[in-house]
């Protein structure tokens, strides 16, 4: 239940009891409660007693809560509640009995619930009810405009256990074990929003539920559905039949409101025409309805690819996931209104555009994944899709686009070409050929600003491939040849490129100058051969740099004091060859305060053919590593020292001993006398 905290939402809490209050309300959520504490303020409107221990709410437990509007007793181990628990507070709205145990005195739960006049909304969700359950539970409740008994045990439903709920416009029943439907929501004339997902439905025939406005049939076993055959208007707005199973378009109202169609994950397709060149056209399928002692039979030309509902209201189309390998022949021109189109993870071959297409107000085309070996276009004096903005190829087999295809696209911002065969123009013409090898022209492209060339096996971004273009979002990831001759080809990118992934682009340190890029916020350098940290990094004022899996045995000392360090917010660093010895850097990562090392944990360092933690290196390490850093200069001068001083006090106690004979010696044989 949301919580309205009104106008004074900064008053300060009032604690009583392991309650809290504010204003009117009570919250004495988890309080390990097993009973209803008392009201001594008397103004609760209201209560929250979830997450307790409560098994019973009894006659007396809400006598002092006279002016409760709303009560929640969500994730007790509530049994029963008392046919008088709510004399005292019939002014109660919104009830939510949720995750409990009510299965087991439900008829006495019901005599309480039937003293609320007001309720307006209930949630029974999670209390293993059965439909007969649930009926008996509802069917004095005239009132209630919102009802959820989702994640029960109901398997069946007909008109009788919905009876008197005529004022409901909120119907929850996802997540049961429900396989039929028979007439149970005909008499609820004022439902707006049924959710029946997560169920076992097989089929949705004759859906005749002209003032429903959201219809949520997803995660069931769906092979069909059958809107029923009227001219009436439908209000429905949102259908979603999506992780389904179904075979073919659904037969929707012929009028309705419709702006949300949600069909993926399904098995769908169109048949008329079949990959061997067979056509199912002519073919019909006879649907036997049988209702008691009457029996219908429907005639419907399942492969008949003209829909006949009025779809010039849709705005979302998701068809993703399924097995179309084509669309019917003026499909999409019947919704004019169209602005997200989605038939990515299909096995269209070919998608033709053309200046006349009715898709005009279309902002966002997927058609990733798919086999795509053509994008056909008519491109002429006329706008082709005016107002897409995002485009979509990614995963395909395109090598080329229709020469001029963004030029007409006015407002085009992000285009993902990724994992297609496909080169930028301008490509050197090949030696023996008439013409350039096929490539895709995006120069002069004012609008991209967002632009994924990942996987393509580019050959090399020769001449000026991005002059004219505005982007501030590259990818060039996996393209091991494409920066082969340093970042000059993305020069006329320096002032606007704020995001740049060049994952697994074979990248050496001796080919990197991004002293020009000042406008970089995030880059991705992983997956590359930098041995060497690239000093041209250590100008850039970046928030994200991904330094994974390179060949780089430590960072400069002095990384933190660069306008790099200043500015970085993340930095990813492991699975490179670190050495345990050189980790001043990383100490010094870690006393920056705001930087988050997200692969911190995975980041280890070398040292004696061993791979260890830099945030906990055994003391013997870090023994042997003050020992190899040291100045070797002062480590000779320190070692000679003993020697020295060892050879010098011998010299002169050897001196001392034989002085007397040294000096006979000495004057024995210098002693002759020299004439003056």
């Amino acid at each position: 239940l949301a919580v309205g905290w009104g106008s004074g939402a900064v008053a300060a809490w009032a604690t009583s009891g392991g309650c809290k209050h504010v204003q009117s309300t009570t919250d004495c959520t988890g309080r390990w409660l097993s009973s209803v504490p008392g009201n001594p303020r008397g103004d609760t409107e209201e209560l929250l007693l979830d997450d307790n221990t409560i098994q019973v709410l009894g006659n007396a437990s809400l006598l002092s809560y006279h002016q409760l509007r709303c009560l929640s007793l969500t994730r007790n181990r509530l049994e029963l509640v008392e046919p008088g628990a709510f004399l005292s507070s019939q002014g109660l709205h919104v009830l939510s009995l949720a995750d409990n145990l009510l299965f087991t005195n439900y008829s006495l739960t019901a005599v309480a619930l039937s003293a609320l006049p007001a309720l307006r909304t209930l949630d029974l969700a999670g209390n293993r009810l059965t439909e007969d359950m649930v009926s008996v539970l509802v069917w004095n409740l005239s009132s209630l405009e919102s009802l959820s008994v989702a994640r029960n045990i109901i398997m069946r439903l007909d008109s009788s256990v919905f009876t008197n709920l005529t004022r409901l416009l909120e119907l929850n029943l996802e997540k049961n074990y429900i396989f039929e439907i028979d007439q149970a929501f005909e008499g609820l004339q004022r439902l707006q929003r049924l959710n029946v997902a997560y169920n076992y439905l097989p089929c949705v025939v004759e859906f005749g539920l002209t003032q429903l406005r959201v219809l949520n049939v997803s995660n069931n076993v769906i092979e069909w559905f059958l809107a029923l055959e009227s001219d009436d208007l439908f209000e429905l707005e949102v259908l979603d039949l999506s992780h389904n199973h179904l075979l073919f378009f659904p037969v929707l109202p012929r009028q309705s409101k419709l702006h949300s169609l949600l069909l993926k994950d399904n098995e769908m397709s169109f048949y008329q025409r079949l990959p061997n060149g067979t056509s199912l056209a002519d073919v019909t399928v006879q649907f036997l309805f049988i209702d008691g002692n009457s029996t219908n039979i429907t005639t419907v030309s399942l492969w008949d690819e003209i829909c006949h509902s009025n779809l010039s209201s849709l705005h979302l189309l998701d068809m993703s996931q399924n097995q179309v390998w084509y669309l019917p022949e003026g499909f999409l021109a019947q919704m004019p209104a169209l602005t997200h189109l989605k038939l990515n993870q299909n096995c269209l071959e070919t998608f033709h555009l053309s200046e006349g297409d009715p898709l005009a107000m279309l902002t966002e085309l997927d058609l990733s994944q798919n086999q795509l070996v053509e994008l056909g276009a008519e491109v002429g004096a006329g706008d082709v899709l005016p107002n897409l903005q995002l485009f979509n190829l990614s995963t395909n087999r395109l090598r080329e686009l229709p020469p001029g295809v963004f030029a007409y696209t006015r407002k085009i911002a992000t285009v993902d070409l990724s994992r297609n065969r496909v080169d930028l123009c301008p490509q050197p013409a090949v030696t023996g050929e008439v013409k350039s090898p096929p490539c895709v022209d995006i120069r002069g492209v004012e609008t991209l600003t967002h632009l994924s060339l990942a996987g393509c096996g580019l050959r090399g971004l020769g001449g000026h491939p991005f002059q004219g273009t505005s982007l501030m979002h590259l990818d060039l990831s996996d393209n091991h040849q494409a920066l082969s001759g340093g970042l000059e080809s993305l020069q006329d990118l320096a002032l606007t490129l704020q995001v740049l992934f060049l994952r697994n682009t074979n990248l050496s340190s001796a080919t990197v100058d991004f002293s020009a890029f000042n406008s970089l916020v995030r880059l991705d350098l992983s997956g590359n051969s930098l041995t060497v940290f690239p000093t041209s990094l250590g100008v850039l004022k970046l928030r994200s740099l991904d330094l994974r899996d390179n060949c780089l045995p430590a960072l400069p000392l002095d990384v933190t004091r660069t306008p790099l360090g200043k500015s970085l917010r993340e930095v990813y660093l492991s699975r490179n060859p670190y050495n345990c010895c050189t980790l001043g850097w990383w100490d010094a990562l870690q006393r920056v305060e705001g930087l988050h090392i997200p692969d911190g944990q995975e980041v280890t360092c070398s040292y004696a053919s061993r791979t260890l933690s830099p945030r906990a290196l055994p003391e013997p390490v870090l023994w042997s590593c003050r020992w190899q850093t040291a100045d070797l200069a002062l480590l000779y001068l320190v070692l000679a020292l003993p020697t020295c001083l060892t050879l010098l006090v011998a010299f002169a106690v050897v001196f001392l001993m034989l002085k007397q004979k040294l000096l006979k010696m000495v004057k024995s044989r210098c002693g002759v006398s020299s004439p003056y």
